[in-house]
């Protein structure tokens, strides 16, 4: 009598699929990748494939979403009050976390920076939704900084969009164009130095 599968093994070829379609999809982006090319990757059928995933735009999403969360885990609140550690080496802590997840996920920082826009219509407003959260997240955080008088006077959401966005260019250059041999704590100096010279006050 043939046993049935268990939810672990469910649960195991669900991350199989999942795995292949990021390889997949971080070489030849999202609109010359097919389920064939997945299923193909994963050793699995067609039909295996819509077990787990409605359609290509299903995997892709959901791809997207468990980096997203990652990012989101890895960013921590500034402690403004904390005698442990300083303001400074919090931002740095965070700096780090935030490359050291990129790095590591290297084929899904790809994905997120050249291939996750332009989907389709729904789509690019969740990304949009997702980068709103992180600028909001950035923007309070350095209100409270200039209320302390170590960020520098400016509109809060300008400063956290040329944060990010210093941060975008930096990743993506890592990632796409063969900065692979600069490690996550070279890369972290840099950024954390270069908002120093910037708005930071915390050196």
């Amino acid at each position: 009598m043939r046993k049935r599968k268990t939810p672990v093994a469910k649960a195991e070829r669900r991350l199989q699929i999942l795995h292949a379609a990021r390889g997949i999809f971080a070489k030849r982006g999202y609109h010359q990748t097919t389920i064939d090319d997945i299923a193909l990757q994963a050793g699995v059928a067609r039909g295996t494939f819509y077990l787990y995933f409605e359609d290509k735009r299903a995997i892709f999403s959901d791809l997207i979403d468990r980096f997203g969360s990652q990012l989101a885990v890895a960013i921590v609140r500034i402690v403004i009050d904390d005698r442990s550690r300083s303001v400074g080496e919090q931002v740095h802590e965070n700096i780090r976390r935030i490359i050291g997840t990129c790095l590591a996920e290297r084929p899904m920082t790809k994905i997120l920076l050249m291939d996750a826009v332009g989907v389709d219509p729904t789509f690019d407003r969740k990304l949009a939704a997702f980068y709103d959260n992180m600028v909001g997240l950035l923007v309070e955080t350095l209100k409270e900084g200039q209320a302390l008088g170590i960020v520098a006077d400016g509109e809060p959401r300008v400063l956290a969009y040329m944060a990010l966005g210093a941060l975008k260019e930096l990743l993506y250059q890592a990632v796409t164009l063969g900065l692979t041999e600069e490690s996550a704590e070279v890369l972290t100096q840099q950024i954390y130095a270069f908002l120093c010279d910037g708005c930071l006050r915390v050196r």
